[in-house]
């Protein structure tokens, strides 16, 4: 089936940073790979990824540390960088990708591996596991990311940053923490060829079924919303959930259409504006940069965002 959208939606995106328009070009008009991939390399010498790596400090971090200051830190800044799209074998991203692994799970070969991954939040985990597989710099340290993560699964099938942590145990899985984890297993499985996919395939599936019995952003007992912020869009999200990031993950892996994600389908069209396209509606306090674009106007990055979700729904 063709997926069809306003052509003057479309060209506005199409307007818009290199960063929206290859990903226009790949995910809703599906054109050819030389001709997105071409636009793709723009990322590296103009507008949003530009200027991003424009600002790497010298000894190859981001804002003076590895994860604070948020939101100008180096992990935080690769995240960005990520979303971006820009090409995987980035010098300068993988340099600053390497420090972010050195940090959270020891240098290549170190005995402190597993010691410092038995530590570290789940949430940072599952960052490490987007930047080590996407910019191809793990050097041996994803078999232990893996482990760690597969480890660390709740009974319910998702994960909490609070496990292992001081303090009473978490029964109940975070969304938060399950997204970060789950864009990096989901990572691993398309890039990086670990021959671990059938445990991650399995791991992932648990976690979507933990949230489809949230139905995204709903308690399984009540039915009632989990978190008002849940319901209001953000970009960029940073380690936070919301029912677009949900969606955006079930739609990238051509999940079925299963009834219970109805209800946040029924959010996206809700959230959608007049004019055809959708808003940034919450922004997370810290220091940035520079915004990509302001709270409450037209997103190109959400809109994007929603209409990727929209063609998986709809066909």
């Amino acid at each position: 089936m063709q997926f069809t959208e306003n052509d003057e939606l479309i060209a506005w995106l199409l307007a818009g940073d290199p960063a929206i328009r290859w990903q226009t070009l790949r995910d809703l008009l599906d054109r050819p790979e030389p001709e997105w991939q071409a636009e793709r390399q723009l990322t590296l010498t103009a507008g949003w990824g530009a200027r991003f790596l424009s600002l790497q400090d010298a000894d190859g971090r981001w804002g003076g540390g590895i994860y604070s200051p948020k939101w100008i830190s180096t992990t935080y800044t690769l995240l960005t960088l990520r979303h971006i799209g820009i090409p995987r074998t980035c010098p300068a991203a993988q340099r600053g990708a390497r420090l972010v692994l050195d940090d959270f799970a020891g240098e290549p070969g170190s005995e402190q591996t597993s010691r410092k991954l038995a530590a570290l939040d789940r949430c940072l985990a599952g960052m490490a596991l987007q930047l080590g597989v996407y910019f191809q710099v793990e050097e041996g340290r994803l078999d232990a990311i893996l482990d760690n993560l597969l480890g660390e699964r709740l009974p319910d099938g998702a994960w909490n940053c609070r496990k292992g942590k001081h303090g009473p145990q978490p029964v109940h899985s975070s969304f938060h923490t399950t997204f970060n984890v789950l864009e990096g297993v989901r990572d691993a499985i398309e890039l990086s060829g670990t021959p671990r996919c059938p445990q991650l395939l399995e791991a992932e599936a648990g976690a979507l079924e933990f949230m489809l019995q949230h139905r995204l952003f709903k308690s399984h007992q009540t039915g009632q919303v989990s978190e008002p912020v849940f319901t209001q869009f953000s970009f960029p999200y940073r380690w936070h959930y919301d029912v677009l990031r949900g969606l955006e993950t079930f739609a990238r892996l051509g999940a079925p259409r299963d009834p219970r994600l109805q209800d946040a389908i029924d959010l996206l069209n809700q959230r959608r504006r007049k004019d055809g396209t959708w808003p940034v509606q919450h922004k997370y306090s810290g220091l940035i940069y520079f915004d990509m674009e302001k709270t409450g106007g037209p997103s190109r990055w959400n809109t994007l965002r929603a209409l990727r979700v929209l063609k998986w729904w709809n066909q």
